[in-house]
């Protein structure tokens, strides 16, 4: 995804990654590391978000890691307050998690 960086500028603007901490998740936050953004890592793995935010500190970005289960209300809310509290906005969200009922995807 490297081909992606410097297309858009994201310099300064605020970017909360759900679902952060591998694939796809992983690989935006790093794009948009390579951007200029300062990203907030969300998931429940804070120890794999760990690693992720390594990962944008040495492509120059900076990362703030927010343990978080999508599908309980009340954590959200609080992701979503440590990030304005640390950094005073959020500019860019991508809801990349995802949850069923059941637990299993082939039911959606």
């Amino acid at each position: 995804m490297e081909h992606l960086s410097g297309l858009v500028d994201f310099t300064g603007k605020v970017v909360l990654v759900t679902g952060a901490s591998r694939g796809i998740g992983r690989a935006i936050a790093l794009v948009f590391a390579r951007a200029g953004a300062k990203v907030a890592l969300a998931s429940r793995s804070t120890a794999k978000l760990e690693e992720v935010a390594g990962e944008v500190c040495a492509v120059g970005g900076e990362a703030l890691v927010v343990s978080v289960d999508v599908a309980v209300e009340a954590e959200v809310n609080q992701a979503i307050e440590t990030v304005v509290a640390e950094w005073g906005r959020v500019d860019v969200l991508v809801n990349n998690a995802g949850i069923t009922k059941d637990g299993l995807l082939m039911r959606m």
